[in-house]
């Protein structure tokens, strides 16, 4: 089987899996629970810190209504900075310096905000065999979830909106799971031999809290 390449956003392969689709969250770098911001943080900047960063200001709907968490300090991440630095009585720059940092570390919770689930959920365990024409892989979760794998030759990217809400994501997207559960597996058919393909794992919990692993790579055999 083939699949169609597209660029979307994770929300519309969702929804037409019969998936709902809520406020999207995605994790490159999962939440460890004792992550501090270590460095100053400004729009065009990336890595797991941003994650962190971002993770935190999307517990609070009223900073962080897009609730966006993709690596990638955008402007949407900037806005969602001004918000908390105004709420917190500091001066609204939209950066992360040392007195917003400080803030923000002394504020790390753990994960919940008025007893609701926004901690996202945990990939681990993905192993994969290949054949000249398929791949097979199978990662667990530490909670149930859903999932889906999106693969590519050329590196997978990801955008995130300037305007609105939303993260792009480019590649394949082949749904493994639409139930909740914590061990997942997808196969993928009609590779092409001797080629190395880009791929990332997704999972959703049932609170809405997404993930998207770091991409990786296979290689299929000849």
């Amino acid at each position: 089987m083939k699949y169609p390449t597209f660029s979307t956003k994770f929300s519309h392969l969702l929804t037409a899996a019969g998936v709902s689709a809520a406020a999207i969250a995605f994790v490159l770098i999962p939440k460890s629970a004792d992550a501090a911001l270590y460095r100053e943080l400004s729009i065009g900047m990336s890595g797991s810190d941003v994650s962190e960063l971002q993770t935190f200001l999307a517990r609070d709907p009223n900073v962080y209504p897009q609730g966006l968490v993709t690596g990638y300090f955008g402007s949407l991440t900037r806005a969602a900075v001004t918000a908390f630095q105004a709420k917190n009585g500091i001066a609204t720059v939209g950066r992360v310096g040392p007195i917003t940092m400080a803030a923000i570390n002394a504020q790390e919770g753990n994960g919940a905000v008025g007893g609701f689930d926004t901690t996202a959920p945990v990939q681990s365990g993905a192993a994969i065999s290949v054949t000249s024409n398929s791949a097979s892989l199978n990662w667990n979760t530490n909670e149930n979830t859903a999932a889906i794998l999106y693969f590519s030759t050329s590196p997978i990217r990801f955008i995130e909106a300037s305007m609105g809400t939303g993260v792009t994501v480019s590649g394949t997207g082949v749904l493994a799971n639409t139930d909740l559960r914590t061990a997942h597996s997808a196969t993928l058919t009609g590779l092409l031999a001797n080629t190395t393909y880009n791929y990332v794992l997704y999972v959703r919990d049932g609170s809405g809290n997404e993930t998207i692993s770091w991409p990786a790579t296979f290689v299929t055999t000849q």
